[in-house]
């Protein structure tokens, strides 16, 4: 069962890796207590939620904001919905994807046999996010959230800054999949009896792909923290230094276009390394937080 739940959590890292409708908000105050994690099972148990966080200059003399919006890359339908539909009221949104410049970002299209293909079915992690979503009975990120407005920047490494970061870190891809498999296996490990049980609670279950659903859920809002062991105190190609270029992206962005309103669209698990950053780079503080329902675990 331990070796079972193990390959689950690898499953669900990667997932994060390219990596996680409005419930609750509240206002903050600077000396409040951030989140310390951007994605949490609902109190109730009913969804898994992720993290607004909207940021404002400390010294207020200069009138913008950004948010910090964060991402399941595969998620319900209406999730992605209600992220368009708060995109188009941003100034610039930028968003997370190792690609080169100048990519369109489009829905899978239909093929011949009236099967979706998937323009990156090359790339293992995508096959793995899309199976998550026919077993799950979700939606891709993808295919849900709308890259085509003037406004959404691309603000992520090329496949060879990737590639060059990597090579400068002594960083490997197999390297950084045992590293999170050994973050996992410990996790379980620990968990012990307790994983043991929800394998056999999602065997027994009458309806499976509710009880898996639940499952993953469960999973997705613990891995965040499998992501911060793994990323160490020196930081990684995954996270570090693709928000190192992000927020370079930004530094640009606020120059050029003087932006009134910012989102940075970006994976769950990039979250806690962006908040230090804004607040120790930028000088922002936080001012509210809002929880987003992305899997309806009804």
């Amino acid at each position: 069962m331990k070796h079972k739940t193990g390959l689950l959590s690898i499953v669900l890292c990667s997932i994060l890796i390219f990596l996680i409708a409005p419930t609750t908000s509240a206002e903050l105050t600077v000396s409040e207590k951030l989140p310390e994690q951007y994605i949490r099972m609902a109190e109730d148990g009913n969804a898994l939620q992720v993290a607004l966080v909207r940021f404002k200059p400390r010294t207020g003399q200069q009138d913008w904001y950004l948010d910090l919006v964060s991402a399941v890359h595969v998620a319900d339908a209406r999730y992605f919905a209600d992220l368009n539909s708060r995109f188009a009221e941003y100034d610039t949104v930028l968003y997370e994807m190792v690609a080169p410049e100048g990519t369109k970002i489009t829905p899978r299209q239909h093929n011949e046999s009236g099967d979706k293909a998937s323009a990156g079915k090359n790339n293992l992690l995508t096959n793995i996010q899309l199976k998550m979503t026919d077993i799950l009975g979700l939606t891709y990120q993808m295919d849900g959230v709308d890259y085509s407005p003037k406004h959404f920047v691309h603000a992520d490494f090329s496949p060879d800054e990737f590639k060059k970061s990597m090579a400068n870190r002594g960083e490997t891809i197999t390297g950084m999949i045992l590293q999170m498999w050994r973050a996992g296996l410990a996790r379980d490990l620990t968990a012990g009896a307790a994983s043991q049980l929800s394998l056999f609670t999602l065997l027994m279950a009458d309806d499976k792909q509710h009880a898996l659903k639940r499952m993953v859920a469960q999973e997705l809002a613990d891995a965040e923290s499998i992501m911060t062991a793994f990323e160490g105190p020196e930081g990684s190609t995954l996270v570090a230094a693709r928000n190192q270029k992000a927020l370079n992206v930004l530094k640009r962005t606020l120059v050029d276009k003087k932006p009134q309103s910012v989102a940075i669209f970006y994976g769950a698990a990039h979250m806690q390394d962006f908040q230090q950053r804004l607040i120790k780079d930028f000088d922002l503080v936080p001012t509210s937080i809002e929880w987003l329902d992305a899997w309806n675990l009804q």
